[in-house]
């Protein structure tokens, strides 16, 4: 399976400029589309249902070609799901951090825009 680096989430209390909101996770996030190396932050919600150490600790995100191949046999923390169109998203545990792995299933151009 081949690992692809895709971005880091960092954990903040703060409200940034431009903000996504994804309603299902009670999580916010920007800076991604500014960031030349796929800097994430990340505000949640205090009734989002993620857990507790996605909510806590950065996490680093791996493009992959097929989620649900990656998590097997891992300590999965949130199954494979799709926050919005066109990704399919899960996040195991690993060395106590959360590591987050991303199947692109639209073009990255109409899902993500990242500055160059």
């Amino acid at each position: 399976m081949e690992l692809n680096y895709h971005h880091i989430g960092i954990p903040t209390g703060e409200v940034r400029e431009d903000e996504g909101y994804l309603e299902g996770s009670g999580v916010h996030f920007s800076g991604y589309d500014r960031s030349a190396y796929g800097v994430e932050w990340l505000r949640f919600d205090e009734d989002s249902p993620l857990p507790e150490v996605v909510k806590t600790v950065p996490h680093v995100a791996f493009q992959v070609d097929d989620v649900r191949e990656a998590v097997q046999g891992k300590k999965v923390i949130v199954e494979p799901n799709s926050p919005t169109e066109g990704i399919l998203v899960a996040f195991i545990e690993e060395n106590g951090a959360p590591i987050e792995f991303i199947q692109i299933t639209s073009s990255e151009e109409q899902v993500f825009t990242r500055r160059e």
